[in-house]
């Protein structure tokens, strides 16, 4: 393996450390706590695993977290009536609704239902517009994330070949949109594309948000490129034992780390970036909301 391994962890915890020395100078000099507001409908077990993560952080850099737990059959009108309480509180600087919602409600309206200005999940149909023409806007974590470990990995990404294998809302599309920003030559790459391997081989930095496991090999990678692995697959390892499994990227880690110049590892690239992005974006939001100065080094 010759490949720089990219902490995602490491790094994630550098933003986290920023985050919350920013949240205490706001809370000292201005008298000001971000607030974030989480919601879960249902009983999901890896959301109720995920939102007690985002609770535990949030409250660790110093931010107010409000967590609504709401019944599986929870009514639309009555999530979109707290929505709208949440919209109109001024402690309430993000809001996050957990997805997957259970299939009576309509995830749209309800995205749609939350301030884009406390949307910190930045999947609003307002701040993707904003977004893919350029203007300010609250940037999904993931990418976010992603596009963060990329500027401290390269410096400048000017003038680099960007390729995206994965064409979703929620990385895919924002990821090109980010990288095309930062004045990359970008292709989106997905399951019809003809000729995939030799398209990501033209790739200076590859980004794998498809959903397939170890799909990419090593032979898909131009060498030296830089290889950021947004997938995280669960599939069977039975040299653990009967039943066991493990996680995997969309990236076969060993064979594009003996061709690549840097790579994210899964577990503990991309992932633990999510939830530090998620609460940048909630000191984020809480400073444009008051008139201040946003964190350097924290948007896109």
């Amino acid at each position: 393996m010759s490949a720089t391994i990219i902490d995602g962890k490491a790094f994630a915890a550098g933003v986290r450390e920023k985050v919350a020395g920013h949240v205490a100078r706001l809370t000292e000099e201005n008298d000001i706590t971000p607030g974030l507001a989480v919601v879960l409908v249902g009983e999901d077990p890896a959301s109720q695993v995920y939102v007690r993560s985002k609770g535990k952080q949030t409250v660790e850099v110093g931010m107010n977290s409000f967590e609504h737990k709401l019944d599986a059959e929870t009514s639309e009108e009555d999530l979109l009536a707290l929505i709208d309480q949440l919209n109109n509180d001024p402690a309430v600087h993000g809001i996050l609704v957990q997805l997957p919602l259970p299939g009576h409600l309509n995830e749209d309206l309800v995205i749609n239902s939350i301030d884009p200005a406390k949307d910190v999940d930045g999947f609003h149909i307002s701040n993707v517009g904003l977004l893919g023409t350029g203007q300010k806007s609250m940037v999904p974590c993931t990418p976010l994330g992603c596009l963060m470990m990329l500027r401290d990995h390269h410096g400048s990404l000017s003038g680099l070949n960007a390729v995206v294998v994965g064409r979703s809302n929620i990385v895919g599309k924002p990821m090109a949109n980010l990288l095309l920003r930062d004045s990359c030559t970008v292709t989106i790459a997905h399951s019809r594309t003809k000729d995939i391997e030799e398209v990501c081989k033209q790739a200076d930095i590859l980004v794998a948000a498809v959903g397939r496991p170890e799909m990419i090999t090593g032979d898909w990678v131009k060498p030296g490129a830089t290889v950021i692995d947004v997938g995280i697959n669960r599939i069977d390892a039975p040299e653990k034992g009967e039943g066991k499994t493990r996680l995997v990227g969309d990236v076969h880690f060993e064979s594009a780390a003996a061709v690549a110049g840097a790579i994210t590892p899964v577990p503990g690239g991309v992932g633990p970036m999510t939830i530090a992005c998620l609460l940048a974006n909630t000191l984020t939001a809480c400073c444009r909301a008051n008139g201040l100065a946003e964190p350097e080094g924290l948007t896109a």
